[in-house]
């Protein structure tokens, strides 16, 4: 599928900027799931105009607003994003292509951790967030792969050109089908329902000690508990987050990329939905802007 705007986040900045971009007549993908939205549990009490709210009810009206004005919203998560000529390149968990020619970054910042003893103290030494960073690592070597999604088991499915072999430890299959058939192509270890309890080692990496006792010998742990991070998605277009992991924008919500925004968490604090909101509004024009060649 081709489009105008391509905008990587369902929450109130991706849906903000969708509402904009979309009333300016050009075509407007919104990719993401709102469930994941740091918003979808909140109440909302220091919004202008709104007394309070349900961050949940808020996310499923802006879902409709944005549909109103004419965007398409794909609840699936980008597994990858690259730079083709003139056009971005976006293959989803479903397997569908979205080529786009401006790019809108708003997925949040949230990196879910696991929070078992030896992930902090082995992050780096074996216990990694992305295994499409660090997949050539572990060449020949035996790695877990952490996370019930989607993103897990694309992890599992790419490291096993390069491990000799893969555990996928999940307390359920909530991937794709498109994911679930290429994985049993495969022969990854599947271990469902089963989770870590404890990474073990010395100076690096060396076990997974599961809940039920089972201990797996393995050189890596990948930790996969949510969608690609807004690190990862800019580093594939060749832009560098600072050293808290946030974008650099301008008044425009521009990044250092041509062609390529990002508005809400990813740029910094305050993480506020009004900022989103506002920033979503500012990204969303500008966006739009770029393909009617109103600005530069």
């Amino acid at each position: 599928m081709d489009c105008d705007v391509a905008i990587i986040g369902c929450g109130p900045s991706g849906l903000q900027a969708a509402i904009h971009a979309a009333r300016k007549k050009v075509k407007v993908v919104v990719l993401g799931k709102h469930h994941n939205s740091a918003l979808i549990k909140a109440k909302v009490e220091n919004m202008f105009g709104i007394s309070t709210a349900e961050g949940r009810s808020l996310l499923e009206l802006g879902i409709e607003q944005a549909k109103h004005f004419g965007a398409e919203v794909m609840a699936e998560d980008v597994m990858d994003l690259n730079r083709e000529g003139e056009w971005f390149v976006m293959n989803t968990e479903k397997m569908n292509t979205i080529r786009s020619k401006v790019i809108i970054l708003a997925p949040g910042i949230s990196r879910v951790k696991l929070n078992v003893e030896g992930e902090k103290e082995f992050h780096g030494l074996g216990v990694s967030y992305c295994a499409a960073c660090d997949c050539h690592f572990y060449k020949k070597k035996t790695v877990a792969v952490i996370g019930d999604g989607s993103m897990a088991a694309a992890g599992a499915i790419l490291l096993r050109e390069y491990a000799s072999k893969v555990y996928w430890v999940a307390r359920e299959n909530k991937a794709s089908e498109e994911l679930n058939i290429k994985m049993k192509a495969t022969d990854i270890e599947v271990l469902i329902p089963s989770w870590p309890s404890k990474i073990l080692g010395t100076d690096v990496v060396n076990a997974l000690e599961l809940q039920d006792g089972r201990k797996l010998d393995v050189n890596g742990v990948f930790i996969e508990l949510g969608a690609r991070g807004s690190g990862e998605l800019a580093m594939d277009v060749g832009i560098v987050p600072d050293e808290k992991g946030f974008i650099k924008v301008d008044a425009d919500c521009k990044t250092e990329q041509p062609n390529v925004l990002a508005c809400g968490d990813v740029t910094g604090l305050p993480w506020q939905m009004a900022k989103a909101v506002g920033q979503g509004c500012v990204a969303g024009t500008t966006a739009a802007n770029i393909i009617r060649r109103e600005i530069e």
